[in-house]
């Protein structure tokens, strides 16, 4: 039998991210080549600016340029062995792999985090993109299935309990209106958080003199970046953890989305559920649909919320800088994207399957006989009858009891009470108690959801 364990020269993958989670596109934004790729762009930027501010000569950008291509990024991690520091041992590449013009003028006057910092910017930049593309394709869809849904009558349910009447497309629309506004928190996020780090070492340009500003300035224009306006040696973590905040408050939303699939496909509800059909279910239990999809978005989402705690302990660093960030960065910031991710890509996977059964809303709708309008009830008596609110309460609530015992709907339980048929014929209580005529607002409510979201996805 072969041995389990595997050659120490070609470990299997630890992290399940690497093999399980994620898309292959946002994989690729966090790979150590794509990282190091945002680090040399930084430094190109560096080196032109430091050319235009009349530092460095033309010849160190074109043999800067020349040896760019001869740089790897295993050769990078590989130095890094050596050197313990990941920049010095790109710095040092690239000297190696230019002409001595260029060698002098690599990284001059730059801190690390000029680097690191600004490299994070690009790939966040990147990363968000697709983060708001995905997020944009599931408001779309759930716009379109509102609309398709803005008549199908269910129960809203508040404690888990049957409260009013409402619609599929009603309670589609709530979600609408949440990602919406998570989609422009991202964006309002982005704009504090996609910035460049340009300042050299505690963050006041000493090296460059009187032209730390404008190199600033060039290196910002290169890489179609805003500057952070004033940095220590790195640039300040609060924008960081308020973007890991509005992809966390992102992730629960669809996590609340996604319990409610998981809590409406339970048989004895059954009104939405994930298609599964062609997937196998419980290993054990052949009739079983299991909702996995929904659940992983729920798992995921209790990652994004554990790694939360991690931004905020990094705002706290020590005088103009400490590396107690650095660390917990590598760890905390793909990892957040790739659950984030991977989450969109299961709502996405969910809604194709999303299905759902008017009939049995409509079942369970009048599974309390009627009682569910006992609002309704109570607001007529209080209305055309000037009857007390806590007289008409006390009736409703009595008379929507006394349907259920009686297994009589409660319009024709309210037809025969004596405080009540001398005011309303049956006829008359059946149109009042309908539930079909005591949605109010909700079609337009829907509309103007629709609307909002179709103005945050056209200004951001």
């Amino acid at each position: 039998m072969a041995s389990l364990h595997s050659n120490k020269k070609h470990l299997d993958p630890v992290c399940v991210f690497d093999w399980r989670y994620g898309s292959p596109e946002m994989k690729h934004l966090f790979s150590r080549s794509h990282i190091i790729h945002n680090m040399i762009l930084v430094e190109e930027a560096l080196m032109e600016a430091l050319v235009e501010a009349g530092i460095a000569s033309r010849k160190a950008l074109d043999e800067m340029k020349q040896a760019i291509d001869k740089v790897r990024p295993e050769d990078v991690y590989e130095k890094e062995k050596e050197t313990g520091h990941e920049i010095i041992a790109l710095i040092e590449l690239l000297a190696e792999n230019a002409g001595s013009e260029a060698a002098r003028w690599i990284h001059y006057g730059a801190t690390s985090n000029d680097i690191i910092d600004t490299a994070w910017a690009l790939t966040l930049r990147e990363a968000l993109g697709l983060i708001k593309k995905k997020l944009a394709e599931i408001i779309k869809f759930l716009s379109e299935k509102a609309l398709e849904t803005i008549d199908v009558l269910m129960v809203g349910r508040t404690h888990g309990q049957h409260a009013l009447p409402i619609t599929l497309g009603f309670k589609i629309a709530n979600y609408i209106y949440e990602l919406s506004q998570s989609y422009e928190r991202i964006c309002d996020a982005m704009r504090r958080a996609v910035r460049a780090k340009i300042g050299g070492a505690v963050g006041t340009m000493a090296a460059w003199g009187e032209k730390g500003l404008f190199i600033r300035e060039i290196i910002c224009r290169k890489l179609k970046l805003n500057p952070h306006i004033i940095t220590t040696q790195v640039a300040p973590r609060d924008s960081l953890a308020e973007l890991a905040s509005a992809l966390t408050i992102l992730a629960c939303q669809l996590d609340r989305f996604a319990v409610e699939i998981r809590e409406l496909s339970r048989p004895e509800i059954m009104e939405l559920w994930e298609d599964r059909s062609g997937k196998l279910g419980s290993s054990a239990m052949p009739h079983k649909a299991n909702p996995v999809t929904a659940e992983r978005i729920s798992g995921l989402s209790k990652i994004a919320r554990s790694l939360l705690i991690g931004f905020y302990e990094n705002i706290v660093l020590w005088h103009e800088r400490d590396l107690s960030n650095s660390s917990a960065e590598r760890i905390l910031i793909p990892h957040i994207f790739l659950a984030i991710d991977q989450i969109l890509e299961d709502t996405k996977n969910l809604l194709q399957r999303l299905r759902w059964d008017p009939q049995r809303m409509r079942e369970n709708l009048e599974l309390t006989k009627g009682a569910i309008m006992a609002e309704a009830l109570m607001n007529l008596l209080i209305k055309e009858n000037k009857m007390k609110r806590k007289e008409a309460y006390k009736i409703a609530k009595e008379l929507a009891r006394k349907a259920q015992e009686e297994n009589k709907p409660l319009y024709e339980v309210a037809a025969e009470d004596p405080r009540i048929n001398k005011h309303y014929s049956l006829l008359r209580l059946r149109e009042e108690l309908d539930p079909h005529n005591y949605l109010g607002q909700a079609k337009k409510l829907v509309e103007q959801a629709i609307q909002y979201a179709e103005e945050v996805l056209r200004k951001c």
